[in-house]
């Protein structure tokens, strides 16, 4: 099957499989178990009073967190009815997106409140020079 003369092409084969097995694992692999990471720490950070959507749709606030049973009771609509989950059934964090959102809209408004007070600034000293002259 292999002669001499076809030994460098076996090395440049295993080189081959082994750079796709590196692309497979950086494209498919690591950012999978990256986004699996972060759903289990959003899962795990939990607690009474926030707002979250299941993995069937199904929108509520928690008003019961069972450690032992790695569940949670949610209140939904305005009859209150209640529902129990396992946690692995939590799709979002309303909660805590609503005020990530929150956060960047402030750091928005900050950046430009800044950007206009260094644009009164120059405007300030570009009037004072030619008052000067």
């Amino acid at each position: 099957m292999f002669n001499a003369q076809g030994g460098g092409n076996m090395w440049l084969m295993i080189l081959m499989w082994g750079g796709l097995l590196v692309v497979f694992y950086f494209l498919l692999i690591r950012p999978n178990s990256k986004k699996q990471k972060r759903e289990q720490e959003m899962r795990n950070n939990i607690k009474i009073g926030d707002e979250i959507t299941t993995i069937g749709g199904i929108q509520g606030r928690i008003i019961a967190v069972k450690e032992n049973e790695d569940a949670f009771v949610i209140e939904t609509g305005p009859d209150r009815t209640k529902m129990k989950f396992k946690k692995w059934a939590i799709s979002s964090n309303d909660t805590a997106t609503a005020s990530e959102e929150q956060a960047k809209a402030d750091k928005l408004q900050e950046l430009k409140e800044k950007r206009a007070a260094k644009k009164a600034a120059k405007e300030a000293a570009k009037e004072e020079k030619n008052n000067q002259l």
